[in-house]
């Protein structure tokens, strides 16, 4: 089954709305916000505009149906997707991260239609811009309504669980993070928590989650989220500020909260996690999983990190940490023979000798590794030795080997690549969620 939710301003987040043109004052904790203005498909103009203390991002509709942004003296637009060719029901402008993007929507379709890279002219991520933000929607536009950036898409789903890797399932609910795709590159996605129902397989958007890394406010992703005694611990992907792979770096940060995740917005403070990676070639981490299991013979307690690291951008594999405490870890094995897996799984999936559960490694071979390894969800031990692979259908893309247990029997949640926006956004608004239920021999 597949299912998609497509919000470009959240649904549960909305600021403010406007029955004609107006303005209105519209703070955000973070830098990932939209406007959406209803225009019935006329064919005069219409306008609608972001301020900010930087000075205003404005998309304009006109009467031909061409879209473009402008910021400061510059209009943008695009020779190619900037003309929509059928009526216009809706004019949108979004800012993701570094990006503005303006849109049209035609029925149910959402097109970008031009966009602009904000890093040499605005910064976002600082709070101020965040905060002291307005809205003006002027023309030929009906109802407006501003607030939140929703999603395109989403990928990387992972369990929400508790610090045992139990799923962490208040009243039985079952709980999932996210990224939630943006109109571009890796920078324009966010991290977010939606609640799965197992008989109908619907999901339903509960809350976004932000990082505060230094002073900037960042939409980090690929995360893991697990309760702790009183308080949440979440580990991040800094996806956030990669812009260009021959120089950015990517790495996983920490954080702790006792504020209540599971619904609103929240930005949440993190500092680095120092994975290990001594014996490997590195430039880069991302796709935490973290359990801690009880203590062993020497009577301490062990905690197991999955994460990937990257010899180059985009050659990858699965790594295991293992330690007493997240600052005192140690590789234990690495699968480097992969060179395109991802989606590091920490899940019990067979017996030991004493018939009890034992702790396995899952993760996702993307078409791109060499022919023995491509389009599987491969399982290792704790060594990182392969020792079987999931027998479960494997979409497009790098889908997370996501583990569901229900009463009805397991589910495994992933993604698959597929686009949506048109074609002028690029790699990065997948995907799908793709979700496989258990069957018996």
């Amino acid at each position: 089954m597949r299912v998609r939710p497509v919000d470009l301003v959240a649904p549960g987040a909305v600021g403010f709305e406007l029955e004609g043109p107006g303005d209105g004052v519209l703070p955000q904790p973070a830098p990932y916000v939209a406007v959406v203005a209803e225009t019935s498909g006329t064919s005069g103009t219409a306008e609608v505009t972001l301020e900010s203390l930087s000075g205003p991002i404005s998309a304009r509709l006109d009467a031909g149906r061409h879209a473009t942004l402008r910021i400061d003296e510059q209009v943008v637009r695009s020779r190619r997707h900037g003309r929509s060719r059928t009526p216009v029901d809706a004019l949108a402008l979004a800012v993701t991260g570094p990006q503005a993007t303006v849109f049209t929507r035609s029925g149910t379709d959402w097109t970008a239609r031009a966009k602009l890279d904000l890093t040499d002219r605005v910064d976002t991520s600082d709070p101020q811009w965040c905060a002291g933000l307005r809205v003006r929607a002027g023309g030929e536009v009906g109802r407006v309504r501003a607030g939140a950036f929703g999603q395109l898409g989403l990928r990387d789903l992972r369990l929400v669980s508790k610090a045992d890797g139990a799923p962490y399932s208040p009243d039985g609910r079952i709980l999932l993070t996210a990224t939630s795709a943006g109109p571009g590159f890796f920078g324009t996605g966010h991290a977010s928590l939606w609640e799965l129902d197992p008989a109908t397989l619907a999901l339903s958007h509960r809350s976004d989650m932000f990082f505060r890394r230094g002073e900037q406010v960042y939409g980090d992703h690929a995360i893991h989220l697990l309760r702790d005694g009183d308080e949440w611990v979440v580990a991040t992907s800094t996806w956030g500020d990669f812009v260009d792979p021959a120089v950015d770096h990517v790495h996983v940060e920490l954080g702790r909260t006792s504020a209540d995740l599971l619904s609103g917005r929240h930005v949440v403070d993190t500092e680095p996690l120092h994975l290990p990676t001594t014996g490997l070639r590195s430039v880069g981490v991302w796709d935490p999983h973290l359990v801690r299991v009880p203590a062993d013979s020497t009577g301490e307690q062990q905690w197991l990190v999955g994460f990937v690291s990257a010899r180059r951008y985009f050659d990858f594999h699965p790594v295991l940490a293992t330690g007493p405490s997240l600052d005192r870890l140690a590789v234990r094995g690495a699968a480097s023979g992969r060179r395109a897996t991802e989606g590091t799984t920490l899940a019990r999936l067979s017996t030991d000798a004493a018939g009890e559960p034992a702790w396995r490694v899952v993760a996702s071979d993307g078409r791109d590794n060499r022919r023995a390894h491509r389009a599987a969800y491969p399982v290792f031990d704790l060594d990182l030795r392969q020792v079987g692979t999931l027998e479960a259908p494997y979409p497009t893309n790098l889908p997370w080997p996501t583990l569901v247990p229900t009463s009805q029997g397991m589910l495994l949640v992933g993604f698959d690549g597929t686009p949506t926006g048109g074609r002028l956004p690029g790699y990065g608004t997948h995907g799908a969620v793709v979700i496989a239920r258990e069957v018996s021999d």
